[in-house]
This record gives C-alpha cells, structure tokens and sequence, in this order.
C-alpha cells in the first residue's frame, strides 16, 4: 500500500436525479395519505355533528286546519232584526238583507255607490255605470228593495278600517229620529271619507267637527249630544261581536238571505241569489 492510499477517506456516492426524485416521490404520498386520512375524519365528524343537530331540531307540527266559519241558517240572520240594531222594512219578507260595513272603510264607500272619486281609483272594475263603467252599487239597489217593500235590511258595524267607530256613532244617533239615510248618505261621500280617516277618526273630542259636517242633513247640536253622551260606545262592541257570529271577517260583507258575498260585489253579481 502506498502513502497516498492509506491517507485517503473514501467520498460518499452522488445522489444521482432518478433517486433524487423517488425519495420525494415517498414522501409526497406519505403526506398525501396523511391529508386525506385527516379529510375523511373531518368529513365523517361533521356528518355525525349534522345528524346530531337535526335531531336535536323539534318536529314540525302538523298544519293547522282553518277555523270553521259559523254555520248562517235564516233563523240567525231574522234574528238581527231586532229593536237594538239598525233595521229596515219587514223582518218576514222573502228578502233579508245584511251589510256588514265601516264608513272609513273604502270598499264600502264603493258599495255605497256615492263616492265616485274613490271608485275611479280602484280601477276600472269599479267604475260605476252612471260614469261608463259596468259596476252597480249593491247597496243602492238593497235600499230600492227596501223602499219597495220586497226585501227587509239589517246594518251592522265592523271594524274593517279602523276609522269608522265616529261616523257609525252618528248614524246610530240619527237612526233615532229616523234619519240614518240622509247621514249614512253624506258620510259615504269622498268628503266623509276623508273627514273620518284624516281628522276625526275615532276621537270623541272631534264630535263637534263631524256634527258641523252633518249639519246640512242633521241638527249640529243634537248630534253632538248624542254622540258624547257616550250612549252608543257598547252598541260598537255588540255590533263587531255580531259580525264575528256571521264569520265576517271584513268589510263590507252582504248576505242576501243565508247566500254570503264577502266583500265589494257589483249587484250585477248578487241579484241572483234574491227570490
């Protein structure tokens, strides 16, 4: 052996690039496997977190049926033809009749027929015939009943606007003296319309203001007596109790007879149901 050879340490072999890259291959799957080891248990703890939590979740409860409306024979509507409400013609005719209204209430003031400014802007169904339109009034039409003796009338209030309680008080004052007509016929004006849901409303204190309105068909001061005298303010609640008892859940609401028509009919639509 010579010098040079026992004097020198071996060097390590050169990585060449084919091992270079099976050693990251390696490594790469490795951290690979460890992903979607970890991916799976996620995956798997938050199904079973779901399913905890919708059974934590209360059960739907079945629907609700619809509350059943009254059952109207003939007996109950000739029943409301008695000396406390507001009535009209024979309770024993063939034709009874029923309007369930509020004077603040704008489908009313188009079934009264008398606001024709207010039934030009709920659209052309509306529109009266006396103006070109095809809509005929119910109520004008019931009142020609009534006049004619072929059909008796019972009215009554509901709150289907929230504005009306005033006005209805002074039509039950000039029920009295037998002068609801004239009263109910100004307040179903586009005067008395805006009059009861702009100023008066429902507050006693303006009962000056609603008996100066009425003063062209009702005495100003006797008005106002009556309606502070507080007289009617039970007849309101009995009247919205009444309502309930026929199922009338809005305004206006007719029956002709036990036949229901909820809402704005055009007369054209309710004639057939008059014997």
């Amino acid at each position: 052996m010579t010098k040079e050879s026992a004097n020198t340490t071996p060097l390590p072999l050169p990585i060449n690039a084919t091992t270079l890259l099976v050693i990251l291959l390696i490594i790469a799957a490795f951290l690979l496997g460890s992903l979607t080891t970890k991916v799976q248990y996620l995956e798997k703890s938050g199904t079973a977190q779901n399913t905890q939590a919708a059974a934590a979740q209360p059960t739907t409860p079945p629907q609700q049926q619809a509350p059943q409306q009254p059952t109207v024979n003939i007996d109950k509507i000739k029943a409301l033809f008695n000396d406390k409400n507001i009535t009209f013609g024979d309770k024993n005719s063939k034709n009874l009749l029923v309007e369930v209204a509020d004077p603040s209430c704008p489908f009313c003031h188009v079934a009264a027929g008398l606001n024709p400014t207010l039934s030009a802007q709920m659209g052309d169904r509306f529109k009266l015939e006396k103006d070109g339109g095809t809509y005929v009034a119910p109520v004008i039409k019931m009142k020609e009943m009534v006049d004619s003796g072929k059909a008796a009338l019972v009215w009554i209030y509901a709150r289907g606007h929230g504005n009306g309680e005033m006005g209805t008080k002074a039509m039950y004052c000039a029920h009295e003296k037998g002068k609801f007509w004239p009263v109910h016929d100004k307040l179903m004006t586009n005067e008395g319309y805006t009059l009861l849901n702009d100023q008066v409303k429902n507050e006693k204190s303006k009962s000056q203001e609603l008996a100066n309105f009425l003063s062209d068909v009702y005495d100003a001061s006797a008005m106002k007596s009556c309606l502070e005298s507080g007289k009617y303010d039970n007849k309101i609640t009995e009247d919205v109790a009444t309502a309930a008892s026929l199922g009338a859940n809005g305004t206006p609401g007719f029956f002709i007879n036990t036949q229901n028509f909820a809402g704005a009919y055009s007369w054209k639509d309710m004639e057939s149901a008059v014997k």
